[in-house]
């Protein structure tokens, strides 16, 4: 309330009483599986072309990639994924020698991930563009041919490319954080043993213009202590030679003193200027008097005047300043595999990546669940190809188990079950069955993607259910069963088994989800019903319908939290919620002839006693009639006999 000391009007908001809730997100899947390459942490992925470029591609032993295609394909627009590895697996690295040559010592370049995949990547290491003398530039290729590098590789156009990188932990650049936060493919780390040193120095460009005449003057840094004015003397003449030159510009930053208190004073009293090289190509090299990491030389034209560029000490005039810390740096290299290079100068190290050939138990899929314990935006899960008894009640079970109970399990029989009494026998094999979970059979038959073979090959069906889930939430509401007619699967040319209608009705009663083929509609989902023995839970909308009010209306009261525990709060709750639901009622998602005969919401005095209150608990009752699916249509046609015609 504003304070009123001026007659007029005054204008102030007022909320409206409701606070509305959103419908949450049904339709986003988690899928747990093998995949060529990538992050073992649960990654959210948009689209195909970015799960091939975290993930890689198809690979032989594993449908990860498969089911992820599938589920776009069939509407899905996004997905966590969660990439589990075999024990033996291990990471591609190879270690360069730095710059010293140090013989085992260096800059250890890896793979971004575990597996075998790393071997095909080559590394060129150069200089770099804007500081060569301090900074290297890494170029990653991906090998295609998995045995020969072509002569001409590095003439292709690199699939990464990282220019102006550091040795150093304070530079923004850092070789170890840059390609962590920017690289797919690579990953470094410079080892505590890499702990080469030189004299900071900056070498000339060749042949600098003499004679000069006195005095000159430029500016000198060593160290970074800052900027001092050298001038060589006049009475010294004209310098016509680089050794004058040289012993000039010695004699005259000795005699400087530091700025800095924490500049070593053999920086200065230790410096030398030396000629390097033969005629015509002789140069200017000069040198701290320290050998430590932060030994430097910077060189800068003083003014107008130009001696540090007629000296060709400027970087404008080519000069090239290495730091101490500079020897640190990879040893230059054309082409180096990383994994799978020979132990030869500049290679000091090679470890190969390696997928690995053991069986993966279901525990493995399963322990990979927890790296979802911390995501709350996905609502669907499935480990395509894993379809074993065991996984499809760890599957279930996680679901059930969740706090939230937020997510719904898509589960398939084996690639063996073929006949309707194997689907049968597995799900009678289910110990823990439960409503958060559902299961399909058959698997499917699809091209290949990769060409490899010529015939159809058979995929798990659980990629193509979870998309199809989110199509038919998209267009009708996650309250219609996702099945019949509608629900084609795209990308399937055929079923690993054919039933027939008597063999379907078995499978059916039993909570077998049956994919078939209709010569009108094709290949589609024709089963709805939950792996459950409640009746009330029966059915695949039904159990979905209700995750998606829990955790929307969780979700969407939290404001309720610390506010006053009476009639005015639960007046908010009640409008806020009924409001809610009585939106999704005209959206068709219950059934009833009206808004009472299709939900209620409850909180008052009877919901919450003066004990709940005193406790701090305040009570929401929230009841539905949920839609059930027509499963069984039937249709009765008599005949009326003794009709007169006419």
């Amino acid at each position: 309330m504003p304070t009123l000391s001026y007659p007029g009007v005054y204008v102030e908001e007022t909320s409206g009483g409701v606070r509305p809730l959103t419908a949450a997100s049904t339709s986003t899947a988690a899928f747990v599986g093998l995949a060529e390459m990538g992050p073992k942490e649960a990654t959210r992925v948009t689209n195909w072309t970015e799960f091939q470029r975290l993930y890689g591609t198809f690979i032989p032993d594993g449908f990860l990639a498969h089911s992820v295609f599938q589920y776009f394909n069939n509407g899905g627009r996004q997905c966590y994924v969660v990439r589990v590895t075999r024990e033996e697996a291990r990471t591609a690295s190879v270690t360069l020698q730095n710059r010293a040559e140090s013989p085992t010592s260096g800059v250890v370049f890896s793979a971004m991930s575990d597996g075998a995949w790393g071997n095909s990547l080559v590394l060129q290491i150069e200089d770099g563009t804007e500081d060569p003398g301090n900074t290297f530039k890494v170029s990653v290729r991906r090998q295609t041919d998995p045995i020969v590098v072509p002569p001409d590789f590095n003439s292709t156009p690199a699939t990464e490319a990282f220019d102006n990188l550091s040795v150093d932990p304070e530079s923004p650049r850092f070789v170890t954080t840059f390609l962590k936060a920017q690289s797919n493919l690579i990953r470094a780390t410079v080892p505590d043993d890499n702990r080469a040193v030189q004299r900071g120095l900056l070498r000339g460009e060749v042949a600098p213009a003499l004679p000069l005449e006195t005095p000159l003057t430029f500016r000198i840094d060593l160290d970074g202590d800052g900027l001092q004015d050298v001038t060589l003397p006049a009475e010294a003449g004209p310098i016509a030679t680089p050794e004058a030159a040289a012993a000039a510009i010695e004699n005259a930053v000795r005699d400087l003193h530091k700025l800095k208190d924490s500049t070593s004073d053999a920086a200065f009293s230790g410096f030398t200027c030396q000629v390097e090289g033969d005629d015509p190509e002789k140069r200017l090299v000069l040198r701290s008097g320290t050998d430590s990491a932060t030994s430097s030389v910077r060189v800068q034209s003083a003014g107008l005047d130009t001696a540090a560029d007629k000296l060709k000490l400027s970087p404008a005039a080519g000069g090239r300043p290495e730091d101490g810390i500079a020897l640190r740096r990879p040893a230059r290299a054309e082409v180096v595999q990383v994994g799978d290079a020979a132990v030869d100068k500049p290679v000091a190290a090679v470890t190969a990546g390696v997928d690995g050939t053991s069986q993966m138990k279901e525990t493995a899929y399963a322990d990979a669940f927890t790296r979802l314990d911390n995501i709350t935006d996905f609502s669907l899960l499935a480990v395509p190809g894993i379809g074993t008894t065991a996984m499809m009640n760890l599957g279930m079970a996680y679901c059930a188990n969740r706090p939230l109970q937020d997510v719904f399990y898509v589960g398939e029989t084996g690639k063996d079950d073929i006949t309707p009494e194997q689907a049968a026998t597995f799900r009678k094999g289910l110990t823990a069955p439960n409503s958060y979970g559902a299961l399909y059979y058959p698997w499917v038959k699809a091209l290949d993607p990769t060409g490899k073979a010529q015939d159809a090959i058979l995929l798990p069906p659980s990629g193509y259910i979870s998309g199809l889930y989110a199509r038919i939430d998209s267009s009708r509401g996650v309250w219609k069963a996702p099945a019949g007619t509608e629900a084609s699967l795209n990308g399937v040319v055929g079923l690993a088994r054919e039933l027939s209608d008597v063999e379907h009705g078995n499978l059916n009663l039993q909570g077998v989800d049956v994919i078939r083929r209709f010569p009108q509609a094709g290949v589609v989902a024709f089963g709805a019903r939950a792996v459950s023995s409640d009746p009330q839970w029966r059915y695949v909308p039904v159990r979905r319908t209700a995750i998606m009010l829990r955790v929307s209306i969780y979700y969407g009261i939290q404001w309720a939290v610390f506010e006053p525990n009476d009639e005015p709060l639960w007046s908010q709750l009640r409008l806020s919620i009924g409001s809610f639901m009585m939106t999704l009622y005209r959206q068709g998602a219950f059934q009833g002839a009206s808004a009472g005969q299709a939900f209620f919401v409850k909180c008052d005095g009877e919901t919450t006693t003066q004990a709940d209150i005193e406790a701090g608990v305040v009570n929401v009752l929230v009841g539905f009639a949920p839609l059930r699916p027509a499963e069984f249509v039937v249709v009765k046609i008599s005949q009326r006999a003794g009709m007169a015609s006419g």
